[in-house]
């Protein structure tokens, strides 16, 4: 992945990016009140390579003026039919309410359709009120099966395969 939205540019993760990607999605979290987990739920920012690049997922990052402003990725999940789960979509409040978050989520919607994935999963917190105002308003609609400790909301959305 190398696009460009407005003056950010959207790229594959690398692995000079690990901590910097780490101490972005602390931060974000941290703003809302909730904790990161390194060796829990974030243990794929550690570990990329494995967790998205070995398994068909991307990760991407995203850059201003050369500073990492956000994350998006996805990665295929043993629930539903040939799904994948958006994972680690976070914008530091800078890159926000300027469509950015809208542009990402697309932008994976498309990846993930082009790898040929039928579903995505999501998992949030209530306190992400953008996030979740994000999701509902692009299709994604409740479900039940939440794993992580710190998310109380999950979303599907059935992609439409073209024919």
């Amino acid at each position: 992945m190398r696009t460009t939205y407005q003056d950010f540019l959207i790229r594959d993760w690398a692995p000079g990016d690990r901590q910097t990607a780490f101490d972005l999605i602390r931060s974000v979290l941290e703003e809302y009140g909730l904790g990161s987990e390194p060796e829990g739920a974030d243990w794929d920012v550690w570990n990329v390579d494995q967790a998205y690049q070995a398994t068909g997922g991307e990760f991407w990052v995203v850059e201003q003026q050369g500073n990492l402003v956000g994350t998006a990725a996805f990665y295929p999940v043993q629930r539903g039919d040939q799904a994948v789960e958006i994972r680690k979509m976070y914008l530091l409040p800078a890159a926000r309410g300027q469509g950015l978050g809208r542009f990402l989520l697309t932008a994976l919607e498309g990846a993930i359709a082009h790898h040929g994935y039928h579903q995505i999963w999501v998992e949030t917190a209530s306190v992400l009120k953008e996030a979740v105002a994000l999701y509902e308003r692009n299709d994604y609609f409740p479900n039940t099966g939440v794993e992580t400790a710190r998310c109380d909301r999950i979303y599907l959305k059935q992609l439409t395969l073209s024919k």
